[in-house]
């Protein structure tokens, strides 16, 4: 069937932490979620199991790991065991709960900044010390400092590398390379590498997510990926996500830290959500990621042509955009500002996600192109009046 990723649906009043946290002339492109109606199948789904009326503690059935399996063959040309499989209730406990078995008070946690501002309390959380290798930004996109990381890694305080794989903020999609020689790093230096790969399928075309579980069998066994369908169907409230652990001994360590912080049982409603989608919702997600392509491009062709004071930093993957605005000789946080107060328009401040995203913005693209058309129309106001103020007042 065809969906509609141009009808507007009103998120007003529904509890929506994007849309009801701010007034109602903001227009919300910053934290991920999508804007879109998911695919018909997981809606079918969850009506059926409501009209059960029962909604008592629930169990996993086989169809479960059995989606799970198959999706990861089916996207990603990677063979998974049932066995390998830990239940969550999302990517970010799921890195707390592993954090916390793998580590111990004072031990550090290697991270590549800028990237998502909640592997910062997973580490701060379970008493551990961040270790930043900064990922390089060489004017168009980004790249790993092998050799700072390798000198990072080398400490023997570092225990676990959390890697963002595809990453968030900046929307690299890391080659087979790149994965195979940061794993021969963290090998070298007994190193854990645990995966957050919630964005894998939002990939976008000329790229190919290669999971890190992949790339080797000794990546595979010194690694923990954490995954959900959450950012590929628009599911973030069904609380539902995977561990994939193929180590025994290191599964049986995440089972019980996932045990101790109660984070393991499963919510009724994701588990037929998850099957429907990773079963029945491939013609919805190909459609989608059509569509967010189709924004992507709107976006860097406005840019480029209204806008050029910003720099867009090409996303290979996730709906999420990086843009340089260090031209505008204001900081990310005070540009923000200016954005929602003049602009009405609330967009994400890259300093939140690390201090090498200072000059940065991210906004969220996924939402129909109306929305997309008039959030670019608003941002370009402020900027081109910060712009201007700036250059008068460099002239004074």
């Amino acid at each position: 069937m065809r969906y509609n990723f141009d009808l507007i649906i009103n998120r007003r009043n529904t509890n929506s932490v994007k849309w009801d946290s701010s007034q109602e002339d903001i227009l919300p492109m910053w934290v991920a979620d999508m804007d879109f109606r998911t695919a018909d199948p997981i809606i079918q789904a969850l009506e059926k199991r409501v009209q059960h009326g029962i909604f008592g503690y629930a169990s996993i059935p086989d169809a479960y790991y059995e989606a799970e399996v198959s999706w990861w063959a089916k996207r990603h040309h990677f063979k998974i065991k049932k066995e390998w499989i830990e239940i969550s209730t999302g990517v970010i406990p799921s890195l707390s709960a592993v954090v916390q078995a793998f580590t111990e008070p004072g031990d550090k946690v290697l991270i590549q900044s800028p990237v998502y501002n909640y592997f910062n309390s997973s580490i701060t959380n379970n008493r551990c010390e961040i270790v930043r290798n900064e990922l390089k930004y060489n004017g168009e996109s980004y790249e790993i400092d092998f050799e700072d990381f390798e000198q990072k890694a080398s400490d023997e305080k570092v225990k676990v590398f959390i890697f963002c794989n595809p990453h968030n903020p900046v929307g690299r999609v890391w080659s087979r390379n790149e994965l195979q020689r940061l794993g021969e790093i963290c090998l070298k230096y007994n190193v854990l590498v645990v995966v957050d790969e919630i964005h894998r399928d939002l990939i976008y075309r000329g790229s190919k997510h290669i999971p890190f579980a992949s790339v080797s069998e000794l990546c595979l066994m010194n690694s923990i990926t954490c995954t959900a369908p959450s950012k590929t169907f628009n599911l973030a409230g069904l609380k539902t996500s995977n561990i994939i652990v193929a180590n025994e001994e290191y599964r049986k360590k995440v089972n019980r830290s996932l045990n101790i912080n109660e984070a393991i049982e499963p919510n009724a409603f994701g588990i037929e959500a998850l099957i429907a989608a990773y079963n029945e919702g491939e013609e919805w997600l190909d459609q989608l990621l059509d569509y967010l392509q189709g924004n992507r491009d709107y976006l860097i062709s406005f840019i480029n042509e209204r806008i050029p004071e910003l720099k867009v930093v090409i996303p290979e993957a996730t709906y999420l955009v990086w843009m340089d605005c260090s031209s505008l000789g204001i900081g990310s946080k005070e540009l923000c500002n200016k954005i929602f107060e003049d602009g009405r328009l609330r967009i994400n401040d890259g300093s939140a996600y690390g201090e090498t995203g200072e000059g940065f913005i991210r906004m969220n693209i996924a939402c129909p192109r109306a929305f997309l058309v008039e959030g670019m129309e608003r941002l370009e106001g402020v900027v081109k009046s910060t712009y201007l103020k700036t250059e008068m007042e460099e002239i004074r």
